[in-house]
């Protein structure tokens, strides 16, 4: 059976994904090395310790997520993160720079290293693995599930790939949107759309939302207004109105799981470090019911999803590629 892999944005968080039947976390620190530094999310050193020791007594694993980019004259933090989780008994490394990645393999050679899905590695796996001894890809959000099945056969790399939450622009690593209107960068800090320059405005016909002091979108009154991120606003081109970037919904491959286990997948993954207890708690059963049908061979429905997705919609994104 494929693994489940499961966020946890908190140690609240980390308990509810396990008790639901995780069997593995992802988490990061507190700080700028992970791509979800949002205030009140997160662990601190002796969380992460903790949460580490709670998951290994339930059977589960914790991958610990040092995914983004250091920045000139600051890589000593993101070396004292990959530390600090060796010594916390983390059982892999979730890293996406190349010198990290080579950091990690010369400072400590027994530690398992996946190539986080920020670094967009679709075509340069066998690299990872021959410079870095790279034992798992998570691959990024732009394949179908023939080219996952063509990278799983042509690799010794184990792979992972996302099957529900939030989706970006579908360039992992390289998005610059965000930093444009706050200065903040996603690869770098960690920051998207950080809450402290969001603002929302109503008016008697609609709800303005904005980011930075730009305005990403307006809504109906009684349209669900999503969160303001550059690259799901709606925009006004010579084509008229519309999500031009991606639109707000999130990812849903529940009826591709078959699919994606004959592809030789490895690891399903589920978005969601932000989210709360909630939706990790039933994002997680509902996968682990739908992996316990697949096996036994019963079918699943995904409706059940319905209530923790973005904008109450979902999408098959890229692995349908309608777009190509």
């Amino acid at each position: 059976m494929m693994e489940l892999i499961c966020p946890a944005g908190t140690p609240a968080a980390l308990k509810s994904a396990v008790e639901a039947g995780a069997d593995a976390i992802y988490c990061g620190f507190a700080d700028e090395t992970n791509a979800r530094n949002f205030p009140g999310l997160n662990f601190s050193r002796e969380e992460m310790r903790q949460g580490i020791a709670f998951a290994h007594r339930r059977g589960a694993k914790v991958l610990v997520a040092i995914n983004t980019f250091p920045r000139a004259g600051a890589v000593a933090s993101w070396h004292r993160a990959i530390d600090d989780a060796v010594n916390a008994g983390a059982d892999a490394l979730i890293l996406a720079d190349v010198g990290l990645m080579d950091y990690c393999a010369r400072r400590h050679p027994a530690q398992r290293l996946h190539v986080s899905v920020q670094a967009a590695a679709a075509n340069a796996i066998a690299f990872y693995v021959k410079n870095f001894g790279a034992r798992r890809v998570v691959l990024p959000r732009v394949l179908s599930v023939p080219e996952i099945a063509d990278i799983a056969r042509e690799t010794a790399c184990e792979t992972e790939v996302f099957v529900f939450g939030g989706l970006c622009v579908m360039a992992e690593g390289r998005c610059s949107l965000s930093s444009y209107a706050t200065g903040k960068s996603p690869n770098t800090q960690g920051v998207c759309s950080p809450a402290s320059h969001v603002a929302y405005e109503n008016t008697p016909q609609a709800t303005v939302s904005r980011l930075g002091g730009f305005t990403i979108n307006h809504f109906d009154r009684n349209e669900p207004a999503g969160y303001p991120t550059l690259c799901k606003g709606r925009f006004s081109t010579s084509l008229g109105a519309g999500y031009i970037f991606e639109d707000p919904v999130s990812l849903d491959a529940t009826t591709l799981l078959a699919g994606l286990r004959d592809a030789g997948v490895t690891a399903l993954k589920i978005e969601g470090r932000q989210r709360g207890r909630a939706y990790v708690e039933g994002v997680v059963r509902h996968f682990r019911g739908v992996l316990a049908a697949l096996d036994e061979g019963r079918a699943s429905d995904g409706a059940a999803l319905v209530a923790f997705t973005e904008g109450q919609a979902t999408t098959q994104g890229a692995y349908r590629k309608t777009w190509r």
